[in-house]
């Protein structure tokens, strides 16, 4: 709706005028869709502020490509895929050199060192069973009492090595700790 009090200022144009300054024609200047400054009956006016703040804003949108949701793309999405493709071979070549240290021997996984530890408590905990038996076997003259003396002692070594399976765990937490500490 029209204001027919607003008194019309020298430098505003109206469209035609506004177009033909700019060279373009009045359609062309319609889709460009720049707000009017003002209306005066049917007649819209136009000043270059106007016009300019318009053009800059469609010269930001088209520099700005857009994705397939209308969203802007980021104008670093190149560089932050090269360094995510950096970081991925990175850590395949990593992998791989620790897999070729493995293999030569020279490095150990944690998994099979809990797995022959384990392995070890349960033979030591067997062995230590049996070391009574075969004393007594050797020296019948050893009284009962010293047997069962030695049978207590290596009834809590032999716990205690079976223990040690479950506590493996707990020792590496301990373990790399201590490393963390000592790089500080």
């Amino acid at each position: 709706m029209a204001n027919q009090s607003i008194t019309r200022k020298p430098e505003w144009l109206n469209k035609s005028r506004m177009a033909d300054s700019l060279g373009i024609t009045t359609q062309a200047f319609d889709k460009w869709g720049v707000t009017p400054i003002a209306k005066i009956g049917r007649e819209s006016f136009y000043d270059v502020r106007s016009v300019l703040d318009n053009r800059l804003v469609h010269k930001g949108e088209k520099q700005q490509p857009l994705d397939g949701d209308g969203q802007p793309i980021d104008p670093l999405i190149e560089y932050k895929q090269a360094q995510q493709k950096l970081r991925l071979t990175t850590e395949q070549a990593d992998a791989q050199e620790m897999r070729n240290r493995v293999k030569a021997k020279k490095l150990v996984p944690v998994d099979f060192c809990l797995f022959a530890l384990g392995k070890l408590s349960a033979m030591l905990g067997s062995t230590l069973d049996t070391i009574h038996i075969k004393v007594k076997r050797k020296h019948p003259e050893i009284e009962v009492r010293h047997i069962e003396a030695i049978q207590r002692e290596i009834a809590v070594t032999r716990n205690e090595a079976v223990n040690l399976a479950d506590t493996l765990p707990e020792l590496l937490d301990e373990f790399v700790e201590a490393l963390d500490e000592g790089a500080d």
